[in-house]
């Protein structure tokens, strides 16, 4: 069960767990703060911690809002949509028939009906790439059960507004984003391997770098490349 604490303006999620030592993290794509202590620790001792940390903290979340952003979507003939990490440009088709999307050439082709407004372009939009996801994450995970010796029980894709993926280690189900549909494929491996790991171990220890220092060597570099793509504009809440 996760408690929150302020550091002055900055909120901190902490949760408790059996480990030996705290662990602070701040989290892409908004600047999240997460705490994992052990269960011994207490708030005051956990929020000591943290405040000797604000300014590393404070750096991290600058770093992160120095992101660049993409542009509002408006979904306008000829605006630039991301597909695994490709540039299309929207090509708009009305038809009287129900809504489809595809990729063609450079275009990212979505036939709609006449006079269907924004919101209702961007809902076929999200849940087509909704799919892209629901599709590609099955064999992914086949590839990394054998190899990690873990079984997921169940995915989930859906919109996170703060982060790219979680785990639920005792379900033993994983959830991402739905936006990596947008980033290079890699980048989603690079996910789902990450959170496949919190299923041997539900921290980021020391035993879980190691891990991903064993099944994903580069996932460093995967890291810098998915933190320094354009996130999606957002008001966001730091």
């Amino acid at each position: 069960m996760a408690t929150r604490i302020q550091l002055g303006t900055i909120e901190a999620e902490v949760v408790l767990k059996d480990i030996k030592n705290i662990h602070l993290s701040v989290h892409p794509p908004v600047g999240r703060v997460s705490i994992s202590a052990p269960r011994r620790m207490s708030l005051d001792t956990i929020r000591v911690f943290a405040i000797s940390k604000l300014a590393w903290i404070k750096q991290q979340q600058r770093k992160i809002r120095e992101q660049e952003r993409e542009p509002p979507r408006e979904y306008l003939e000829r605006e630039s949509h991301y597909v695994w990490g490709k540039r299309y440009l929207l090509s708009l088709i009305e038809r009287d028939e129900p809504p489809s999307v595809g990729l063609h050439h450079n275009k990212l082709v979505v036939k709609i009906r006449p006079d269907t407004d924004t919101a209702k372009r961007q809902a076929i939009l999200d849940a087509w790439y909704r799919e892209q996801l629901r599709q590609a994450l099955p064999a992914l995970i086949a590839k990394w059960e054998p190899q990690m010796g873990v079984k997921v029980a169940r995915f989930f894709v859906q919109r996170m507004k703060t982060r790219w993926g979680s785990c639920n280690h005792q379900a033993r189900n994983i959830r991402l984003n739905t936006d990596l549909a947008k980033k290079p494929r890699e980048c989603l491996e690079y996910i789902v391997v990450h959170e496949m790991i919190h299923l041997l171990e539900p921290t980021h220890n020391a035993r879980f770098v190691s891990l991903m220092d064993r099944f994903a060597p580069s996932w460093r570099m995967q890291r810098q490349v998915l933190n320094r793509l354009p996130v999606r504009h957002e008001d966001w809440d730091y």
